[in-house]
């Protein structure tokens, strides 16, 4: 069955791939650059769950999901840059003033690492910005030169993969991830290329 990527509105879903295993855990829950760094540090246990389930029925959602049949199996977050604390960030530059998204976390499910999700995240997450009307979509991936990178780091996607999803590099960073420079990737969706 082929993977499908859909917008994050189930928070079930979301949970399955974000949420602790321990219900008052801190976990990252995908937060740490969509709310204002106030307000992540104040949120703690539970109360960060209950925030990704209050973005789950905003427009747009937090994010997208990929399936494998009826089972969720990754998470990619994507939203207005100027909705994220990447509007803000010293280390990440702007290269213009358009409204673009940026994609910043993708999370494959264990036991479905290794089978290409990823890519179809970030496909999902590209085709869910164009559908909102962005004018284009950044990440900012380590630019790991076929390294291997930390599992727990490697959230943020590889330079690899932003090109083989068309992203071309719009600009050095001066932010550093597993001992990795990032870079800042970048793709134009007003033109009808996929």
């Amino acid at each position: 069955m082929p993977i499908e990527v859909r917008a994050a509105t189930v928070f079930d879903d979301v949970k399955q791939v974000l949420g602790p295993k321990r219900a008052d855990a801190n976990v990252c829950w995908c937060l740490s650059y969509r709310v204002p760094s106030k307000e992540n540090r104040t949120l703690l246990g539970q109360d960060r769950g209950k925030r990704v389930q209050e973005l789950c029925g905003e427009d747009p959602p937090p994010g997208v999901l990929a399936y494998d049949g009826d089972e969720v199996v990754g998470w990619a977050a994507v939203h207005p840059r100027a909705g994220t604390s990447f509007a803000r960030n010293r280390k990440i530059p702007h290269v213009d003033d358009a409204d673009v998204w940026s994609v910043w976390c993708i999370r494959v499910k264990p036991g479905h690492r290794g089978k290409g999700i990823s890519h179809h995240l970030l496909a999902g997450a590209v085709d869910f910005a164009r559908a909102n009307g962005a004018p284009g979509i950044e990440g900012y991936p380590v630019d790991n030169q076929g390294q291997k990178v930390d599992l727990t780091m490697a959230y943020v996607g590889t330079r690899a993969l932003f090109e083989r999803a068309g992203f071309t590099k719009a600009a050095d960073t001066d932010s550093i991830l597993n001992g990795f420079p990032r870079v800042l990737m970048r793709r134009d969706l007003r033109s009808i290329r996929r």
